[in-house]
C-alpha cells in the first residue's frame, strides 16, 4: 500500500518535505520502530478520541507512551474515549487497520499533540500501511503542526 494518498497530496500542498522508511511488517507503532531500528519515541502515534458531543480528535503522542485521556480531557475541558475500530475503517479507509498517520489535518480532524515531540531532531509517521515510515525533520513536524494545539498528556510505557 506504502504511503496514503490523500497524507501525500496533503503533505505536498503544504510544502512539508518527508522521505520514507521502508521496514518489515509490523501491527505497532512500537514494532515499526524494532523492524525499523530506530527509538520508539522518534514515532509519532496518532490515538483517535471522541469526546462527549461526538467530536473527533486525534492526539499524537511518542509510540512509547500511552495517552492519559483523564488529564488531555482536563486540559481541553472534555470527556474523552477511544474511538472503536468500526469507526476508524471509515475514517481512515484509505489506510490499513490500525496504521493511522499521525496528520489528523489532512482527515479535516483537530489534533493536539505531546510537546516531548518537540525535542526530537527525526519524527516518524505511520505512511498509512504497515511496512512504511514517513521521515519529517523537526522543522517539518513543526511546519505540519503549526496550528495545533500542543500540551503534555502522554506518559511512557515501559516495554
Amino acid at each position: 500500500m506504502s504511503i496514503s494518498t490523500r497524507v501525500s497530496a496533503y503533505l505536498d500542498a503544504q510544502n512539508i518535505d518527508y522521505d520514507t522508511l521502508s521496514h518489515a511488517h509490523s501491527d505497532s507503532s512500537v514494532g515499526s520502530a524494532i523492524s525499523a531500528k530506530i527509538s520508539p519515541n522518534t514515532i509519532a502515534k496518532a490515538v483517535v478520541l471522541e469526546d462527549h458531543e461526538g467530536h473527533n480528535l486525534m492526539a499524537v503522542l511518542p509510540a512509547n507512551h500511552k495517552v492519559s485521556l483523564h488529564k488531555l480531557g482536563d486540559q481541553l475541558d472534555l470527556k474523552l474515549h477511544l474511538v472503536d475500530e468500526t469507526q476508524l475503517c471509515k475514517m481512515f479507509h484509505d489506510c490499513a487497520l490500525g496504521a493511522v498517520p499521525a496528520i489528523g489535518q489532512a482527515y479535516n480532524m483537530n489534533l493536539v499533540y505531546d510537546e516531548t515531540l518537540d525535542q526530537l531532531g527525526d519524527i516518524y509517521l505511520e505512511a498509512g500501511d504497515h511496512e512504511t515510515l514517513i521521515h519529517l525533520t523537526n522543522e517539518q513536524f513543526s511546519k505540519l503542526m503549526i496550528n495545533a494545539r500542543h500540551s503534555r498528556f502522554g506518559r511512557e510505557m515501559f516495554h
